[in-house]
């Protein structure tokens, strides 16, 4: 099994972080792949296979931790380059809620 589990949009309050230039003041820390719960059920192919895939966005994934979970709301498709390069950890900005 590749994350904790597959999930379907947000299930924690809005925290307001909406760009990566938002995300910057949150340090980023290695994550394991097992302990994540998706938000998205669905993937494009494209971006996945894509190998400029974060050349316009933040080179980190985006993590929130609310009530025990981590919940990967940015990076669903590095975190699944991760897992088919097996590697089992990402490199995400994790903000605790």
């Amino acid at each position: 099994m590749i994350f904790k589990a597959v999930g379907e949009g947000r299930p924690y309050p809005d925290h307001g972080l909406v760009s990566p230039k938002d995300w910057r003041s949150v340090s980023p820390r290695v994550v394991r792949l097992d302990e994540l719960v998706t938000i998205k059920r669905t993937l494009d192919l494209d971006t996945l296979l894509s190998e400029d895939s974060t050349f316009y966005g933040d080179i980190f994934a985006h993590v929130v931790s609310w009530q025990g979970d981590l919940y990967l709301e940015d990076g669903l498709h590095r975190a699944l380059r991760a897992a088919l390069q097996q590697r089992p950890v990402l490199h995400a900005r994790v903000l605790a809620l």
